[in-house]
């Protein structure tokens, strides 16, 4: 099945459309777009730069992917966006290029859900199965890690990690990275505890999440004392727990933002 495309769409010649793929009335597309088989663009959707989109996703009105980052050190270098397969992708939603201070290259994993007005900036790296709500926001190199949930109306700072798995309440503020399997909330958002209700959602065993329980207990316990990831270290001795390894990986990977803990455990 060759491509349907609105005869009010200005789709540029050098674009590169697979078959299957639907694009509706008043969309643009420029010349670097490449588009997988089955994508549908419903209507008034701007697709430019060098831009890579999958297969099966749909994306709603006034959409914008692909155009310059709102980063005033942009100088036009020959930047990317590349998005996976099976994404929603809702009205309103900008995806912007990567600038040459990061990867180059702005990504969006597969099976995510982009809500009306999600905001993703300049060298984002999105994981699968993801869902940000109405109106998130992710300033310029965040990394969202799998199967994370971001509240309608949150932001998180440049450079901020979300670790697989965390829950962002709805309007917070997060300014440090988040472990894997957070929970997170608030006008400046502090550790509130543990996404229970993800981890069960994906099947995780009950004894992992019992050890995770447990790892995070005794982290903020009174008597467990140190610099963060000291801490981290010390507990995770206490556990064989697969999810409790992810947590002391991501600890100990490289960050330049601190990490979300528990209003009354000072951030280190």
């Amino acid at each position: 099945m060759t491509a349907k495309i609105h005869p009010s769409a200005i789709i540029s010649a050098k674009a590169q459309i697979a078959d299957n793929v639907e694009i509706g009335p008043f969309c643009v597309v420029g010349d670097d777009v490449k588009i997988g088989a089955g994508t549908v663009l419903k209507s008034h959707v701007v697709v430019e730069g060098d831009t890579t989109i999958g297969q099966n996703n749909v994306i709603f009105p006034f959409a914008v992917i692909g155009v310059e980052p709102q980063d005033l050190k942009f100088r036009g270098e020959k930047a990317r966006v590349v998005i996976g397969d099976n994404n929603k992708i809702r009205e309103h939603v900008t995806i912007h290029l990567g600038t040459q201070d990061g990867a180059m290259v702005t990504t969006i994993g597969s099976n995510c859900l982009l809500m009306v007005g999600v905001h993703i900036a300049h060298d984002c790296v999105v994981g699968n199965n993801v869902i940000l709500a109405n109106n998130a926001t992710l300033a310029g190199h965040v990394e969202v890690g799998d199967h994370v949930v971001i509240g309608g109306l949150s932001a998180i700072h440049q450079f901020a990690r979300i670790g697989a798995g965390a829950m962002i309440g709805g309007m917070s503020g997060v300014e440090n990275d988040v472990i894997p399997n957070g929970l997170v909330m608030g006008e400046r958002a502090s550790l509130a505890g543990l996404n229970l209700v993800g981890l069960k959602r994906r099947g995780i065993a009950r004894e992992e999440i019992h050890a995770l329980r447990n790892f995070f207990k005794q982290l903020f316990d009174e008597e467990t004392q140190g610099e963060f990831s000291a801490r981290v270290e010390k507990v995770a001795k206490n556990f064989d727990s697969q999810v409790v390894k992810e947590v002391v990986n991501f600890v100990n990977s490289e960050t330049s933002r601190s990490f979300c803990q528990p209003k009354e455990i000072k951030a280190s």
